[in-house]
């Protein structure tokens, strides 16, 4: 790295700061100098964004064009970016690529969406996997996707929460029915809510003695509601939601591939886990492909969008006690390694390897 650009911090690129992201993001900040630029945009969480104002670290809230000029000011040592944002991204590299400074991509896709825009953008963004100095990913289903597709300096920063927070044995345990399960997140289509509600259908439960709790808010809600056994309770605080977790026997994650959206990883898993309660994702979420859940070690895998076998692992799960124990504490022991700490490494280490 250049002698003039020594000193100065790191712009990373980002659309919004969820409350899952505040720890990770002051980790980085702990270790280096760091500047987030957040352009907003679609919320793809289930909890709304933090305001700026509280944040503890660097912030300016700016437009796509706006980060742009920023990474293109000769103001910071090196630019980072995610893959959000219609013109963020295309933007942000051309503008430091212009100004001759490091650019890592922050990398969270592990298929391309079949959209017309996503489709329309491959090309350019197949030229960002190949050509940024280092990509720092989601977690190995990610590096193997973008490996694939030419890149080379690739880092792995694990997904994480706070499992001090998540894990706290004060939490007063929100139980509903003797056998709970619960989905936390958005109440969308790509979330898998309907094959969901008809594993829960066919699992013919007695409401008195068997709740699905959802917490969250979209345009499946009313849906979700009119299913007997069935609450749809909407956004809940972070407290309220661990007030969820230690009252449940189950947490599912059944979300399912669409031509936009395949998720990325699915932070509820290290929230459930944290309270050690297992988990059954589906083959579609990130957290599964990126080896957080371990099926049958950890939890259950079954395949996207099959409400029959969905069904299967809820009935198997709600007669079976000691198999839930089991499973819980494999993903409690799993989940403590994934922590702010782990990373705020991954991503200096694919900062450091940039600036070689």
């Amino acid at each position: 790295m250049s002698r003039s650009h020594a000193g100065k911090p790191i712009l990373f690129v980002t659309n919004m700061v969820p409350p899952a992201r505040v720890g990770a993001f002051a980790a980085l900040a702990a270790r280096t100098s760091v500047h987030f630029a957040l352009y907003g945009g679609r919320v793809h969480h289930a909890a709304a964004p933090v305001d700026t104002a509280s944040l503890p670290f660097d912030v300016t809230v700016t437009s796509q064009r706006g980060a742009a000029r920023l990474a293109g000011s000769g103001s910071f040592s090196a630019v980072l970016c995610g893959t959000g944002g219609r013109i963020a991204l295309p933007a942000t590299y051309i503008a430091a690529r212009r100004a001759r400074r490091p650019f890592v991509l922050w990398a969270s896709l592990w298929a391309q969406p079949r959209s017309a825009a996503g489709l329309a953008g491959y090309p350019l963004l197949r030229h960002v996997y190949t050509n940024a100095d280092a990509v720092a990913t989601y977690g190995p289903h990610v590096s193997a996707y973008v490996r694939a597709r030419g890149a080379k300096r690739v880092f792995e920063a694990p997904q994480a929460v706070d499992n001090t927070f998540w894990g706290d044995a004060r939490a007063r345990a929100d139980r509903r029915a003797p056998f709970q399960v619960l989905f936390a997140g958005r109440l969308a289509r790509e979330k898998g809510i309907a094959p969901l509600l008809n594993a829960w259908r066919g699992l013919r439960a007695d409401p008195a003695s068997a709740r699905l709790v959802l917490a969250g808010d979209g345009p499946e809600r009313d849906r979700a509601a009119a299913v007997p056994g069935c609450e749809a309770i909407g956004l809940q605080s972070a407290a309220a939601l661990r007030d969820l977790y230690a009252g449940s026997d189950v947490v599912v994650v059944p979300s399912i591939a669409t031509a936009t959206f395949r998720e990325p990883w699915g932070l509820v898993v290290n929230e459930a886990f944290g309270r050690e309660l297992p988990v059954i994702a589906t083959d579609a979420v990130g957290a599964a492909a990126g080896g957080l859940v371990l099926n049958e070690r950890c939890g259950l895998i079954v395949p996207a969008a099959d409400a029959e076998a969905l069904a299967g692992a809820l009935a198997r799960l709600q007669r079976d006690r000691a198999l839930r124990q089991r499973l819980g504490a494999a993903g409690a022991a799993a989940v403590a390694g994934y922590t702010y700490e782990r990373w705020a490494q991954g991503m200096l280490d694919a900062i450091e390897a940039a600036r070689c």
